[in-house]
């Protein structure tokens, strides 16, 4: 490139996070090196603050600033009901609805043999662990629905289901809003097969 070594090195940094391309990180190292000094110095600093301060729960593996998290440690929350996502931002996305109450797992990442992800890989000693009490009664697999999701999915089921806990997995559907023709053939089929009576 005909740039700065400096500048290379911001837009080659810039391009290494995700969902961003060399022409995206190009025009954000522009603005970046023409935005005012306090503003590339703010970033620069919350990037670092972010880093220091944010670890994961030592309970359920959520990113938090406090150990344990703030779900963790909520009283008005159902204890008898965990809910296994894969990231913790599954967690924002469930939380938003506004309709589970209980508590949360984050395995960080799902099943992937072909990236070399296996079981150990998982944080499913931590859950195993947590069953342990006696106080779970449900365990809400909340896995996505790819390849790497129901497969993880599955294992945990089978692994779970001998320990006598009831296990379930959120239901599959058509998208609010969505039309049937633009929906793929799995997505009908699941559909299909949860459908319930009407009331």
């Amino acid at each position: 490139m005909h740039y700065p070594e400096a500048l290379n090195k911001l837009m080659v940094a810039l391009g290494k996070l995700p969902g961003i391309g060399p022409k995206t990180a190009q025009r954000l190292a522009f603005y970046l090196l023409n935005a005012p000094a306090d503003e590339a110095r703010d970033l620069a600093a919350a990037i670092l603050e972010a880093r220091r301060q944010t670890h994961y729960c030592s309970v359920c593996g959520n990113l938090t600033d406090r150990d344990p998290c703030r779900l963790c440690t909520d009283l008005g929350r159902d204890d008898s009901v965990i809910c296994v996502v894969e990231e913790a931002r599954d967690i924002v996305a469930l939380e938003k609805t506004r309709q589970y109450r209980g508590l949360y797992h984050v395995l960080q990442g799902a099943l992937s043999p072909v990236d070399g992800i296996g079981p150990d890989q998982l944080n499913i000693k931590g859950l195993l662990q947590r069953l342990q009490g006696g106080t779970v009664k449900e365990v809400l697999l909340a896995t996505n629905a790819d390849t790497e999701g129901e497969a993880t999915a599955l294992y945990l089921a089978r692994l779970l289901k001998p320990l006598g806990l009831k296990v379930t997995r959120l239901a599959y559907g058509i998208p609010v809003g969505s039309d049937l023709e633009y929906a793929d053939e799995i997505t009908l089929a699941r559909a299909l097969s949860g459908r319930r009576e009407m009331v």
